[in-house]
């Protein structure tokens, strides 16, 4: 792994990490770079892609991520403005819980853009229709992908910490597309210390991170 802070293109194969064939057996197997070679190119995924359900084990986090989208998020002003509305110890759903620990462990020392642009990459996976896990948990806990992850679980944070509660916030704003990222389409990233020489379409840099689509 290249650190805590960078989250790189998979490993190669028939379709980046532990899967399930797409419930609708429509999408074609999109094959993509993994994360964390930082030797030359990156290599190719050896798995098919999961779905919002398939990525827990179950539909109950699809369900707990679209109840959460109903519930609307009063918040207005710029990013700094609006972490400080939203800022809480509780995220409200697992979902919304597993972005925010993404963000925390990233990025919780990064400015609020950065925060922003690392939780925007999780979602674009979460989105990408296929060529990763379909929710914010199962893109965390695909294998290999984040450091921070360890047989599949993620690790707890106390919900008194400040910064868990800004990650909170910066979910919140994530999830409900309340603010845009400067990392807009990007589906990787890497802290700038390291050099992983991938060929990738570079979106953007933001405090201690460069992002890729």
């Amino acid at each position: 792994m290249l650190s805590a802070s960078s989250i790189a293109p998979a490993q190669a194969g028939p379709s980046i990490e532990t899967s399930v064939p797409f419930a609708s057996a429509m999408l074609p197997k999109v094959p993509v770079p993994e994360l964390l070679d930082t030797q030359g190119e990156p290599q190719l995924s050896d798995h098919a892609p999961t779905t919002r359900s398939d990525s827990d084990g179950s539909d109950d986090a699809a369900a707990s991520q679209a109840a959460d989208a109903a519930a609307p998020v009063k918040a207005h002003g710029d990013l700094p403005a609006m972490v400080a509305q939203l800022r809480s110890g509780d995220a409200g759903s697992r979902e919304l819980e597993c972005l925010a620990t993404g963000i925390y462990f990233e990025s919780k020392g990064e400015p609020l853009a950065g925060q922003l642009a690392v939780g925007q990459v999780i979602a674009n996976r979460a989105d990408s229709g296929g060529r990763f896990p379909g929710t914010y948990c199962g893109v965390l806990s695909q294998r290999g992908q984040f450091s921070f992850v360890h047989g599949s679980k993620l690790p707890t944070v106390p919900h008194a910490n400040r910064q868990w509660q800004t990650a909170v916030a910066i979910a919140k704003i994530v999830d409900r597309d309340l603010q845009d990222s400067a990392a807009g389409n990007a589906l990787f990233f890497h802290a700038r210390y390291v050099s992983p020489g991938w060929r990738l379409k570079r979106v953007a840099s933001i405090g201690n991170h460069v992002f890729y689509r």
